[in-house]
């Protein structure tokens, strides 16, 4: 006859209190369909139940299949737009690869752990709990916590715990997801509405005879512009979809970076020019291999953006680096872009909305056209390539975007008319 074990008191009911708050906050989860929103409820209940320090969620991207930070207590957007996670080489890509839990006690001492975290942000990682965040069996992320608070010891109810919250998580994200895609389908018909709206007058106001020919010389001229927006809305909105759903595919050559970029400045300089803005050209001549067209479309969007948010008589660099210049965003055997300018700069909260479809920042939308969906693309194009972009802004400074493409050994010949690692000015006339 086996004894019986007996729960002590004081366990049994931390426990019902841990469960019971453990299901008020699923109730919440399951409430919510603001991903934002749903995505800082989980990481605060994370903290609150396995009483440690910090948390993250790493989710799988549709798109590009890339494991990426989506939410942190301890990571600013930017930060966790330049840290790409690998599945291989990670702790939180072990897990989503094995589809099991993982507790380190000492993270250093672990072959899996992915220090470029620490390194990026001067904090330390002692000891790390992280689970598979599941639906149907599958792992779409990764659910962590950082550092149990001293005096504490990681225990079993703290894996069950943070493997239950992950699982209820996981639903809830698969359900804010659902709705932003019909968000995103009825964000499209009401864009769309806009402008037909306006050619339905146009054509309305020149069905009248008696119609001056001045009036009708400017109508004329807005219905060419709605038009004209039509079509980039409808060509932005099928590029994001095919990108999203994995149809687009990639013609991959090799060719120079830095070439390209001038290449792309001589197409805006133009437009910068009317605004006296003065663009700048730095790095060595480097090559990589890459979809060149759609590395182009990249660059051109970070371009026109880096002039429509510039100041009068500004200035934008353009970039090409090494992952020897640039450590802390780039990584081994890959070259980093980037794209800075003098403007406006982004608060925190725009910060926040950067790459969402159709968002354009509220202080600055009236002034400046787009469709809001270039950053959306730029970012698809990026990750289709298993590389990142990210973005450094700062208010009444500027903004620079980035990204990576894998660095080669090339044998193109140079031509003796462009310039080399010395820098190109391009300089708008008087």
């Amino acid at each position: 006859m086996t004894q019986q074990q007996y729960v002590p008191l004081e366990q049994y009911e931390r426990l019902m209190a841990r469960y019971e708050r453990l299901i008020e906050i699923s109730q919440k989860l399951n409430s919510t369909l603001d991903l934002g929103a749903l995505l800082r409820r989980i990481l605060d209940a994370a903290t609150e139940l396995t009483e440690t320090e910090y948390a993250s969620i790493l989710l799988i991207d549709p798109a590009s299949g890339q494991l990426r930070f989506e939410a942190s207590s301890n990571l600013s957007r930017a930060e966790m737009e330049a840290i790409p996670v690998p599945l291989e080489g990670s702790l939180a890509g072990w897990v989503v690869t094995h589809g099991e839990p993982v507790l380190v006690e000492d993270a250093r001492q672990d072959q899996r752990w992915f220090p470029r975290v620490d390194k990026t942000t001067q904090l330390i990682t002692r000891s790390l709990l992280a689970v598979p965040m599941n639906v149907q069996g599958e792992s779409i992320g990764v659910l962590e916590v950082i550092n149990k608070h001293v005096g504490k010891s990681w225990t079993q109810e703290d894996v069950d715990t943070l493997s239950t919250l992950a699982n209820q998580a996981a639903i809830a994200v698969q359900n804010a997801r659902l709705f932003q895609q019909s968000d995103f389908i009825a964000e499209m018909v009401h864009e769309l509405r806009t402008p037909l709206a306006a050619l339905k007058a146009s054509i309305a106001l020149l069905l009248r005879p008696t119609l001056p020919e001045e009036m009708r010389e400017e109508i004329v001229r807005t219905m060419h512009d709605e038009t004209e927006r039509l079509t980039n809305l409808t060509n932005d909105f099928l590029d994001l979809a095919r990108l999203e759903s994995g149809r687009t595919r990639l013609a991959p050559t090799q060719f120079e970076v830095r070439e390209l970029i001038e290449e792309c400045v001589e197409l805006v300089r133009p437009r910068a020019a009317e605004r006296h803005i003065t663009i700048h050209v730095q790095g060595a001549r480097h090559a990589t291999e890459a979809d060149r067209n759609k590395i182009k479309q990249v660059l051109l969007n970070l371009l026109t953006n880096a002039i429509k948010y510039n100041r009068e008589g500004g200035t934008i660099t353009c970039a090409v680096e090494t992952s020897a210049e640039a450590t802390d965003r780039c990584p081994p055997d890959h070259l980093l872009i980037s794209v800075a300018d003098s403007g406006v700069g982004m608060s925190e909260e725009e910060q926040s909305h950067i790459f969402e479809k159709f968002y354009r920042a509220p202080t600055v939308a009236s002034d400046v056209g787009g469709t809001g969906l270039g950053l959306a693309i730029a970012r698809c194009i990026v990750e289709a390539h298993e590389c990142q972009m990210g973005f450094t802004s700062e208010q009444g400074v500027g903004t620079t975007f980035y990204f990576t493409l894998p660095a080669v050994e090339t044998h193109i010949e140079h031509d003796k008319h462009l310039p080399g690692s010395a820098e190109l000015t391009s300089t708008p006339e008087d």
